[in-house]
């Protein structure tokens, strides 16, 4: 009576299958796979003719290690990241042409031809400066055009690492290096001819004070000025000795 039960319960377990969230799944009776996807559930079949196969519909990482052509001719050593989904309705489509191995079948042979043709029209430098956004969307357009109508969803493709020949590697350094003194020359000489104009202006300024101040003294202003020093010297507290003739006041302070 146990091995019945037992022998029951396998059957029973064998005979579910269960679909969680993110995931699609297809039934595959007599070897042909139906049309109609499976959503997140529960579902029976028949284990003896019948078999639920099931995939993500979640966003898929897919790193790959490639041999990179450049224009001139060099070979780069790059990893790359291919963010890519595929679309819940297309899931037998995909099952029934391509297979459970689309990753393997479709996807990086794909990549693979896409990525070569796109860098061998970029110099290898270019990996490593501003073009290394244009490389990549090139390369997930040419995917797109070959994968979009079959259900693939080619999110973006990533250089995460280029390795540039030795040499190459230097001289990109070297070149680097040089931008950067030129930016700080040029710094530093519109910083000099900030402060060469400030002192131009102030030696204006100056300038333009002392032809004020040579203006304004006439003959009669300096006789009031002297006038109002004898006056402030005539009311001061202190003891002292004024020489004088007349017109400009000469102090000897006595000795204490």
């Amino acid at each position: 009576m146990k091995i019945i039960l037992s022998v029951i319960m396998i059957v029973t377990l064998g005979s579910c299958a269960v679909i969680r969230q993110g995931e699609v799944g297809v039934k595959r009776k007599f070897g042909k796979l139906e049309e109609r996807s499976l959503g997140p559930g529960m579902y029976s079949f028949n284990p003896f003719f019948a078999r639920v196969l099931k995939t993500t519909i979640q966003t898929e990482n897919l790193e790959v290690r490639l041999r990179l052509p450049s224009k001139e001719g060099l070979t780069i050593n790059s990893e790359i990241s291919i963010l890519y989904s595929i679309q819940k309705d297309k899931v037998p489509s995909i099952f029934n042409e391509i297979g459970l191995e689309y990753e393997r079948t479709a996807i990086l042979p794909v990549f693979r031809s896409a990525a070569a043709d796109v860098t061998s029209n970029f110099m290898a430098k270019d990996m490593h400066s501003g073009q290394r956004s244009v490389i990549e969307e090139k390369i997930k357009s040419r995917m797109e055009e070959v994968l979009g109508h079959r259900g693939f969803i080619i999110e973006q493709v990533l250089l995460k690492s280029i390795e540039l020949p030795t040499e190459l590697s230097r001289a990109v350094e070297r070149k680097l290096e040089a931008e950067q003194e030129s930016q700080r020359m040029e710094f530093v000489l519109e910083r000099e001819r900030r402060e060469a104009e400030r002192r131009k202006i102030e030696a204006e300024g100056t300038r333009d004070a002392q032809q004020i101040l040579s203006q304004g003294l006439s003959k009669e202003i300096i006789e009031l000025r002297s006038i109002e020093a004898f006056r402030e010297l005539a009311n001061s507290p202190n003891t002292k000795i004024i020489i004088t003739d007349g017109k400009t006041p000469y102090l000897i302070q006595p000795k204490e």
